[in-house]
């Protein structure tokens, strides 16, 4: 495995009402990855405050955007920094470390600016049976829509190095982002990789009841956008 050169390499965290996990997420994380940028979407309680007082830098969005228009302002605040590789990160402790810098060792050793992460290249990932099902139809469209061949393509998950975070202009502010992103990533011929990640599906995370929410908003605004 390619020991990955982290020092401008930079988390995008997009945050929304995660003020009890934040700053664990975001100590962790800066125990690897010397930068990390939350973007707070209009939070109604003290993320931002929990993200600055982990070490993240923190832009915010006065009023809830989507975390697409989130991730926008992340990569545009990284890049202005400096950032040589960026990686969109989950503010509620589903990613692991150890995967984000993983891909980016990956995205070097191999010399291609894109790595994706997918959760459906091991069996790692315990995805309830709905949210697995909703997310391969995605990945089929995705596929169809753009010619890629991906395994995974709403995982939120990915490095990007600093030439294709430039080709990033995220238009679709919620969850379609997603598919915009690997469209955008389709359309200037970007070479990309998928890595193995395991998602950590937590009873936080269950608790928010996202799982089934999200993968069905993901299909409307799919179809629909």
């Amino acid at each position: 495995m390619h020991e990955p050169d982290l020092t401008d390499a930079w988390l995008v965290i997009p945050l929304y009402n995660e003020e009890s996990v934040v700053g664990g997420v975001i100590s962790q994380a800066l125990a690897v990855f010397p930068h990390a940028v939350a973007v707070d979407d209009g939070s109604s309680d003290g993320s931002a405050r929990a993200a600055a007082q982990a070490g993240a830098d923190i832009v915010s969005h006065p009023i809830n955007l989507g975390q697409g228009a989130a991730l926008q302002t992340g990569i545009e605040y990284a890049l202005r920094q400096g950032a040589r590789w960026i990686v969109t990160f989950d503010a509620d402790g589903q990613h692991r470390v150890a995967d984000a810098a993983a891909m980016v060792g990956l995205g070097q050793a191999a010399g291609v600016p894109v790595v994706l992460g997918s959760r459906f290249l091991d069996d790692r990932t315990k995805a309830g049976f709905v949210k697995r099902i909703v997310l391969r139809l995605a990945v089929w469209f995705t596929n169809a829509t753009t010619g890629l061949r991906l395994t995974d393509a709403h995982n939120g998950l990915r490095a990007l190095r600093r030439d294709a975070a430039l080709h990033i202009d995220l238009q679709q502010a919620r969850m379609a982002h997603a598919s915009e992103i690997i469209s955008q990533v389709a359309a200037a011929k970007l070479p990309y990789r998928e890595f193995p990640v395991q998602v950590l599906y937590t009873d936080y995370s269950r608790s928010k009841g996202q799982s089934v929410l999200n993968a069905v908003n993901i299909i409307v605004e799919l179809l629909f956008k």
